[in-house]
């Protein structure tokens, strides 16, 4: 889909990292009840955010508004506190915050190797099995700090938002870690196959995008294309991870400084023969895109066998093939482990969720939280999310969520709920570690570019959400939620749990400006809060 320029000082960061529904989707707005008479604040709003309420785009929707004070229980603004408004990706405070509390702030997910057969010297007689453990990056994205690299805008994005960025650390790190742990545990040839062990989980396609039990590089191949040195040239093309037998060919030609760039993707039925086709603008930024992997099992057995070549491990079967998982052996019991590679922290892998709007991490706590039952079906994760809801005092009837992303039409929140559990966390001993995981107002994450001048900059952290629509009656996009939640800090060390969000708005026309414009009001509507219960102007 090819996106207009955006002007405004919102770029595309804030669309991107809270698109609970891509754009593509229709969204049905349901479950508010506008009759209802809104409660008395108990402080007048700052005029300042009335004006926001009272433009054009919202003359038919509903703002939400919650301000608490987490330490003593005032409230300081309630607006349709207690009425259901969809969530977009606010909804990630919910399933994050349940996968925490499961897993624990410091949980490693450690992905071994078995060595399964017998050896002989340097040589294994039978197969070498990577059991998945649902490691969101298998190394794809950890700094050498040990912390996970993000960008504003996720590749996961590219091929919606503009503006997409790649981390410079090697999406394969993880298994070239493994494949050089294989070498040195002695052995150097493998007289059978390498066989991905993917039965932690089954795959819910009711959770879109699907979580698998192995992740690489977020299971897409990332295409970078350049422009030429002048119009009519062919662009030039990266692309990553290389892996057999995925093949890449472009016909995107240069164009005239200052023309549109339109990069189109399209695959083979198996995902391994790649096109892309379209035009990029001379002398404008490369501009990313990316392709789903198929078979993300297919996919990690071939790269695991390539990278033990690369190591010095021949294996005798083909690198390219399906996965035999009938091969896999009822328990590893007496089977060596041989390899194995140590995730950072959960909290690490929160701020990823949290900061970009990472909608495959949020679908994969999910099933995460069904693990730690020992179900394989990601289902039965969410009785654990329940029970977490339960555990913080979060009134349960106010939360309906069908996915961990907010994507999903049956999913609704009531602003109330979202505070309640922000005041969980501000009560734990993770508080400072999961509030600097949301995105910060004018800083970093789906709130980089917003407010980046003004007095609030650095005070808000909250989650972002948006749920947007085609409206092909009016030839235009509909705005089924803007919302945020988070905290403001009233004055140094002190914070207040906060939502600020409208669901039903329109836009003037079918571009993403109109969607961006809506972000940048909710965005000042927390910065006005937040100046309005610090006393500043």
């Amino acid at each position: 889909m090819s996106s207009p320029s955006v002007t405004r000082r919102t770029s595309h960061r804030r669309l991107a990292g809270a698109l609970g529904v891509l754009l593509a989707v229709a969204v049905v707005v349901i479950g508010l009840v506008q009759g209802s008479p809104s409660p008395t604040p108990p402080r007048a709003l700052d005029p300042r955010i009335t004006s926001v309420m009272h433009k054009p785009d919202y003359r038919h929707a509903q703002w939400g508004l919650f301000q608490q004070n987490p330490e003593t229980g005032k409230v300081t603004q309630s607006r349709y506190a207690d009425q259901f408004f969809i969530p977009g990706s606010t909804a990630k405070l919910v399933s994050v915050s349940g996968t925490w509390h499961t897993l624990g702030s410091e949980h490693r997910f450690v992905t071994p190797i078995h060595a399964v057969g017998q050896r002989r010297d340097t040589t294994l007689k039978g197969n070498l099995d990577l059991v998945a453990q649902g490691d969101l990056t298998l190394g794809g994205r950890t700094r050498k700090d040990g912390t996970v690299a993000f960008t504003d805008i996720d590749h996961t994005y590219a091929n919606d938002v503009p503006g997409a960025t790649l981390t410079p650390e090697d999406p394969l790190a993880g298994i070239h870690h493994l494949a050089r742990q294989v070498r040195a545990s002695g052995i150097r040839r493998v007289d059978g196959d390498v066989v991905v062990d993917a039965r932690l989980f089954r795959p819910d396609p009711v959770l879109a995008p699907t979580p698998t039990p192995l992740i690489i590089n977020d299971n897409v191949i990332d295409l970078l294309t350049s422009p030429g040195a002048r119009a009519g040239t062919p662009a030039a093309l990266e692309w990553r991870p290389k892996v057999a037998p995925y093949h890449v060919t472009s016909a995107v030609r240069t164009v005239a400084a200052g023309k549109p760039s339109d990069i189109a993707v399209s695959s083979s039925p198996d995902g391994t023969r790649i096109r892309l086709s379209g035009t990029i603008a001379a002398g404008s930024a490369p501009v990313l895109r990316v392709s789903a992997v198929k078979d993300p099992n297919a996919f990690g057995r071939t790269a695991m066998i390539e990278a033990l070549k690369g190591a010095g491990v021949e294996v005798r079967a083909k690198a390219v093939g399906p996965n035999p998982a009938r091969q896999l052996p009822k328990s590893y019991q007496g089977a060596p482990t041989v390899a194995r590679y140590t995730s950072p922290t959960y909290s690490e892998y929160a701020k990823l969720i949290l900061k970009v709007s990472h909608n495959l991490g949020a679908n994969l706590g999910i099933c995460l939280m069904a693990t730690s039952t020992g179900s394989p079906d990601c289902a039965n994760g969410f009785p654990v999310l329940a029970a977490f809801l339960d555990h913080a005092k979060v009134d349960r009837r106010a939360v309906q969520l069908a996915d961990g992303r907010g994507g999903n039409p049956a999913d609704r929140t009531t602003p109330r709920a979202l505070a309640q559990i922000l005041t969980y966390w501000q009560h734990t001993r993770d508080a400072r570690t999961f509030r600097t995981s949301l995105p910060i107002l004018g800083v970093d994450g789906t709130l980089a570019d917003s407010c980046r001048s003004c007095p609030s900059r650095g005070k808000v952290f909250a989650k972002t959400g948006t749920t947007v629509g085609g409206d092909a009656l009016n030839d235009r996009l509909a705005v089924g939620a803007e919302t945020t939640a988070g905290y403001l800090e009233t004055r140094p060390g002190r914070f207040d749990v906060f939502f600020a969000g409208v669901n039903g708005a329109s836009t003037p026309n079918a571009g993403i400006n109109g969607v961006l414009i809506s972000g940048d009001d909710v965005a000042d509507v927390a910065a006005h809060l937040q100046q309005q219960a610090s006393g500043r102007d």
